[in-house]
C-alpha cells in the first residue's frame, strides 16, 4: 500500500493558499485501487466571470457549468473526489461527480416540497412564476460508474452473493468518498457517495444516491460491485428504491435520516444485474474515451 499527500497551491487576494489533496493507492490481485480527495468546488468564478469555454485557463466552476448546462449545481460538489479501479490489462472503472451530474435530467421535475402549496398561497402570481430554467432540483442520478472500453458490459442472471460479503474477513483497504451533496434549501438532502472495501477474497464497492424530501419522498439508487479474487469479471447490481413518506408510516422517524436503515423499508422499483468482463486485449487508459 502506498499513501501520499499532494499539496496544491491556489492564488488569492491574500497570496497563495495551500490546498491539501489526499491520495492513496492499494494494489490487489491485478487491480490498482486509488482515490483522490479534496475541498469542494468554489461557488464563484475565480477569473471574474471572464472564463471562455474550452480555454485551458477556464476555472473549475466554469468547466462544470459549461459541461452540465444546469441552472445551478448542488451546494457541495467535491470535484476532486475520484475513485478509480484499474486493471493491469487496461480495464478501468471510475467514480466522479462530473459524470454523475451529467445524468441529472435538465427538465421540469414533478416533485414538490411539503410546504409548496402554502408558499404559493402566501405570494402573488408574479412571485410564483418560474425564475429559472426547469430542471431536476433533487439532482437524482442513475449514475452507475464510468467504464472504459477495456470492460465489456452485459446483462446476466448471476447475482451478487451478499452472504459472502457478510462473512468476517480482514479489511485490507477501505475508503468512503462523497461526490456531491445538497440540502434542498433545508427541505431534505440529496447526496451521492461511493465506498470501497478490499478483503482477502476480493473487493466490494457501493455507489449510493440518497434523496430525502422531508415529509414527501425517499429515494435510494444503489449500485453494488463485487469482484472475487482471480475472476476475469465483476458483477454490477443496480437497484432503484423509493416510496412516499405517507407509505412509510410504520417506520420510526429516527430511521429517515439513515440511508442504511431506511433502505430495508423501501420497495424495489427496478433491479438490474450486469457482468463487467475484462477485455482480453490491452487498452491504453489515456487514449480510451470513458462512458457512463
Amino acid at each position: 500500500m502506498e499513501m501520499k499527500q499532494i499539496i496544491q497551491t491556489e492564488e488569492t487576494d491574500a497570496g497563495p493558499v495551500r490546498l491539501p489533496v489526499d491520495s492513496e493507492t492499494h494494489t490487489f490481485d491485478d487491480w490498482t485501487i486509488a482515490y483522490t480527495k479534496s475541498h469542494i468546488l468554489k461557488s464563484v468564478c475565480t477569473n471574474d466571470n471572464k472564463c471562455v469555454q474550452g480555454d485551458e485557463n477556464c476555472c473549475e466552476l466554469c468547466v462544470y457549468n459549461y459541461a452540465l448546462d444546469l441552472p445551478h449545481l448542488p451546494d457541495m460538489v467535491f470535484h476532486r473526489n475520484v475513485l478509480t479501479i484499474s486493471h493491469k490489462d487496461g480495464a478501468c472503472l471510475q467514480f466522479n461527480p462530473m459524470d454523475a451530474l451529467k445524468l441529472v435530467r435538465n427538465e421540469k421535475l414533478d416533485l414538490k416540497v411539503a410546504c409548496s402549496e402554502e408558499w404559493k398561497e402566501s405570494r402573488s402570481a408574479a412571485d410564483t412564476q418560474e425564475k429559472v430554467k426547469p430542471f431536476d432540483w433533487s439532482f437524482t442520478t442513475e449514475y452507475k460508474g464510468t467504464v472504459n472500453e477495456g470492460i465489456l458490459v452485459e446483462q446476466t442472471d448471476q447475482k451478487i452473493d451478499m452472504f459472502k460479503l457478510m462473512r468476517r474477513e480482514p479489511i485490507l483497504f477501505y475508503h468512503d468518498l462523497t461526490l456531491f451533496e445538497d440540502e434542498l434549501h433545508d427541505h431534505g438532502i440529496s447526496v451521492l457517495s461511493v465506498k470501497v472495501r478490499v478483503m482477502p477474497s476480493g473487493f466490494y464497492i457501493l455507489l449510493r444516491y440518497f434523496l430525502r424530501v422531508d415529509h414527501v419522498l425517499i429515494r435510494i439508487n444503489d449500485t453494488r460491485f463485487h469482484y472475487e479474487k482471480a475472476n476475469s469479471y465483476m458483477l454490477r447490481e443496480y437497484t432503484h428504491r423509493e416510496a412516499k413518506v405517507e407509505q412509510l408510516k410504520r417506520v420510526p422517524p429516527a430511521l429517515f435520516t439513515s440511508p442504511n436503515e431506511i433502505a430495508e423499508h423501501l420497495p424495489v422499483v427496478s433491479k438490474v444485474t450486469e457482468k463487467l468482463t475484462i477485455a482480453t486485449s490491452s487498452v491504453n487508459d489515456e487514449s480510451v474515451e470513458m462512458s457512463s
